[in-house]
């Protein structure tokens, strides 16, 4: 049997299979998420790009919106199918990246086997980005398209490296994870195709570096990811963009799979390009945890190939077992679309109570609270991106969310403030005099300021 055919690849179609199963019976809406079907209505409703955001009260004119088609299409998935929407978005994102990885690892010569097992590993140790809605789930999709193609090209370089620059300007248009992809073509123009071909690498180059600017800011957007990599979150490490941590285990899961499949590409000898990503991506996600998802993806195809090796591997299910595997796989995925979504969210009552007790005053909530408000129309301090905003209204934000007492300075704006159970705003909230609880359900909390 040609070991490129799809039918020598049944461990590991039905490996990714099973992952995509899971993400549809068990995935969440997370934070990140619904604050671009609330900008995608606004754009919407108004027929133009709003000003700064308009759904928080916080002073955000200036800011550039630059991932404008992704925002649109976060909210045609909600107006169409509400929170179902974003999960089957999710569920083809993951169903694309894990194919895309499947096509490159089968074009790179690793074994079925191996290639099932690297897939596997993937799934355990980027759990967290594959089975939460987030607005990287563009990026899910399309990272392992930019490896296939950049490794394709490095085995047979021809016309297809010019398909980067489209590639880019889809990307930039949907999510900032297009600066991670384009950092890895980086690698291969510089590090490889320089050496062999140097004026198609520095053209390709330089129209990579352009596309990221045919965005609707057009050159405001260099400034909207300068705000995105310099926001207080980012430069303290904190929220999404806090460092790896023995206390989360979803770390503890990328420690378990993902350090040895990492280990595994260093071993089989990547390409120089291949390695100087490796690195990169290696110090991203120290700095980082969320760019974990990242460098699993670009470490499952050396991986596998150096699992591979020169073994002879033979374990191939039946055709009869493939086939009714994949049949009951399939009607998984069916049960998962079709479940109610569940959201950390407060639910409509609770945010409804909210408003009233709010009153003309916008509401203070945490991240998933406030994304929640936003995509009802009402009107919140501050909310995702939290990079539209100034400085020192995100640092105030951050260290109330953190439950620090620095943050009480916002506490002295507002009458209600809306937050998920136990979390630390509402453990400080609990405690503070001039506050009580007035509401809550089963996810979130809500406090009023008391009467005196």
């Amino acid at each position: 049997m040609n070991p490129l055919s799809p039918s020598a690849q049944r461990l590991t179609w039905l490996a990714g299979a099973f992952v995509v199963a899971f993400c549809a019976l068990v995935a969440s809406i997370g934070a990140d998420a619904h604050w671009l079907a609330a900008l995608g209505r606004e754009i919407v409703d108004l027929g133009k790009i709003p000003s700064g955001v308009p759904y928080a009260a916080a002073p955000s004119a200036g800011w550039e919106n630059v991932p404008v088609l992704g925002e649109l299409a976060f909210h045609g998935l909600v107006a169409g199918l509400g929170d179902r929407g974003l999960v089957l978005a999710q569920v083809a994102a993951v169903a694309l990246c894990l194919g895309w990885l499947t096509f490159d690892m089968r074009r790179s010569g690793a074994a079925d086997a191996p290639s099932a097992l690297a897939l596997m590993l993937v799934a355990v140790a980027a759990a967290g980005s594959l089975l939460v809605v987030r607005g990287q789930v563009f990026s899910l999709a399309l990272f392992p398209l930019l490896l296939a193609l950049l490794r394709s090209q490095a085995r047979l370089p021809g016309d297809g490296i010019w398909l980067v620059v489209p590639l880019f300007v889809l990307w930039a248009n949907l999510h900032g994870g297009v600066l991670i992809g384009v950092a890895v073509a980086c690698a291969y123009l510089l590090f490889h195709l320089l050496t062999r071909q140097p004026l198609v690498a520095a053209s390709v180059l330089v129209m990579s570096l352009a596309s990221l600017l045919l965005t609707p800011a057009l050159l405001g957007t260099g400034d909207y990811f300068r705000g995105v990599i310099g926001s207080e979150a980012a430069a303290a490490r904190e929220g999404m963009w806090a460092p790896l941590s023995l206390d989360q285990p979803l770390d503890l899961a990328f420690l378990a799979a993902g350090v040895p499949l990492v280990a595994a590409a260093l071993a089989s000898r990547p390409r120089l390009w291949e390695f100087v990503a490796l690195v990169g991506l290696g110090a991203m996600t120290f700095q980082s945890a969320r760019n974990a998802v990242w460098l699993v993806l670009f470490a499952a195809t050396p991986a596998a190939v150096w699992l591979t090796g020169s073994r002879e591997w033979r374990i191939r299910p039946s055709r009869g077992v493939t086939a009714v595997t994949a049949a009951a796989l399939a009607a998984l995925v069916a049960l998962g679309l079709s479940r109610t979504v569940p959201s950390p969210a407060a639910g409509d009552a609770l945010r409804a109570r909210a408003a009233i007790a709010s009153g003309a005053d916008p509401i203070l909530a945490d991240d998933i609270n406030a994304e929640a408000l936003a995509l009802d129309g009402r009107r919140v301090w501050i909310a995702n991106p939290i990079d539209a905003f100034d400085r020192a209204d995100q640092r105030a934000f951050l260290d109330w969310v953190a439950g620090r007492q620095s943050g009480d300075v916002l506490l002295e704006r507002f009458r209600a403030a809306l937050v998920q159970i136990d979390s630390p705003p509402a453990r400080r909230l609990a405690r503070l005099d001039g506050w009580r609880e007035s509401g809550r359900d089963g996810r979130a909390v809500l406090y009023v300021r008391a009467r005196s």
